[in-house]
C-alpha cells in the first residue's frame, strides 16, 4: 500500500522544483524528505528523480504518481474540513502564503492572533511572490494565499477558487529630503504624474507587477522612465533613496519607519494595489480558513494608513 506521506514528500518536490524546496514547504529537512521518496522508490520498485545537473527531475513514472497524490490530498482535505466542521473551532495545519511586504507587514499580528486564540490550529507562513501564490493554492500546496494586484493586472481567479477583498494598500513616492518635489511634501501638496517625468527611479526588478506598472504608467505621459537602480527589497529601495540616488514608488504596508533623508510625497490620483485571500473552494467550511481571513481583515485597519 502506498504510503501517504511519501506521496506528499514527491508531491512538494514535484510543486516546489527541488528537495531542498520541498523540504522548507513541509518544514522537514532536505534528508528527511529524499529519505521519504527513497522508500517510495522501494514501495513501487520504481525510479522516481533523475539527476539534471544540479538537481532533480521527475520521472513519467513519478508524474503519475503526482497525479494520484493530488487526488489522495484532495480526499484526505475533504476529511478534514468535515472533522474540523464538525468540531466548530480551528485545527490542524494551515499553510498560508504571501508576498513579501504582507508576510512583514501583516501577517506577523494575524499569526500570533490566531495561534494565541486557537491552540490546535498549527499555522506555517511561506514567502512566496503574488504571482505563484494562487497556483499553490489551486495545487493543494499552501491552504490559503495573500496576493495583492494592480488595476493593469487583475488577480486570475481559475474554477476551484474562492477570494475575498482584504483591503487596499496605497502607494507613494519617496524622494531624497533635498530634491525639488520635497518641498511639496514640507506645504502639504501633492505631485502629479506628469511632474516625475525625467527621473531617475529606483524600483522593482521587470517580471514583478509593481515594475510594470510604474513603466506602463510613466509612459502613458509620453516619458520613458530611467529606471536607474533595479532591487527587490524595498528596505533597499529606501537606502538608496536616502543617499540620493533616485525617487521610488513604495506600497505603505511593511515599509517601516524611513530613513532619515527621506520625503514621502503624495502622488495623485494615488496609486493602490488592493490584497485578496485566496482558498481552495473544497475548503471554504473549513473553521481555520474563515477564521484566518476574518482575522486578515480585521487586521487591514491599522495597516493601510
Amino acid at each position: 500500500m502506498l504510503d501517504l506521506a511519501r506521496l506528499r514528500a514527491l508531491h512538494a518536490v514535484h510543486a516546489h522544483g527541488s528537495v531542498g524546496a520541498a523540504a522548507a514547504a513541509l518544514g522537514y529537512t532536505p534528508s528527511a524528505v529524499s529519505q521519504q521518496i527513497s522508500k517510495l522508490e522501494r514501495e513501487t520498485r520504481t525510479r522516481l528523480l533523475e539527476r539534471q545537473g544540479r538537481g532533480v527531475a521527475l520521472t513519467d513514472a513519478a508524474q503519475l504518481l503526482v497525479a494520484t497524490a493530488r487526488q489522495l490530498m484532495s480526499l484526505v482535505e475533504e476529511a478534514e474540513v468535515a472533522l474540523e466542521e464538525q468540531r466548530g473551532r480551528p485545527a490542524g495545519r494551515l499553510t498560508v502564503a504571501a508576498f513579501p511586504t504582507a508576510a512583514c507587514g501583516l501577517l506577523p499580528g494575524v499569526l500570533a492572533e490566531l495561534t494565541a486564540a486557537h491552540p490546535s490550529l498549527e499555522l506555517r507562513l511561506m514567502e512566496v511572490d503574488p504571482h505563484l501564490s494562487v497556483d499553490l493554492v489551486a495545487r493543494g500546496v499552501v491552504d490559503l494565499a495573500v496576493a495583492h494586484d494592480w488595476d493593469i493586472a487583475p488577480l486570475p481567479a481559475p474554477d476551484g477558487l474562492e477570494r475575498a477583498v482584504i483591503g487596499d494598500d496605497r502607494c507613494d513616492v519617496l524622494v531624497p529630503a533635498g530634491h525639488r518635489l520635497a518641498a511639496r511634501a514640507a506645504d502639504g501638496g501633492s505631485v502629479a504624474r506628469e511632474d516625475l517625468a525625467d527621473e531617475r527611479w529606483i524600483c522593482q526588478p521587470p517580471g514583478t507587477v509593481c515594475h510594470d506598472w510604474l513603466v506602463r504608467t510613466l509612459r502613458e505621459t509620453g516619458t520613458e522612465p530611467d529606471l536607474a537602480f533595479q532591487v527587490a527589497e524595498y528596505q533597499t529601495q529606501l537606502a538608496l533613496v536616502g543617499a540620493g540616488l533616485g525617487i521610488a514608488l513604495v506600497p505603505r504596508l511593511g515599509r517601516g519607519p524611513l530613513p532619515d533623508g527621506v520625503v514621502v510625497v503624495a502622488l495623485e490620483p494615488t496609486p493602490v494595489r488592493r490584497l485578496h485571500a485566496l482558498w481552495r473552494t473544497g475548503a471554504s467550511r473549513r473553521p481555520a480558513i474563515t477564521e484566518a481571513v476574518r482575522v486578515l481583515r480585521a487586521r487591514w485597519e491599522p495597516e493601510k494608513a
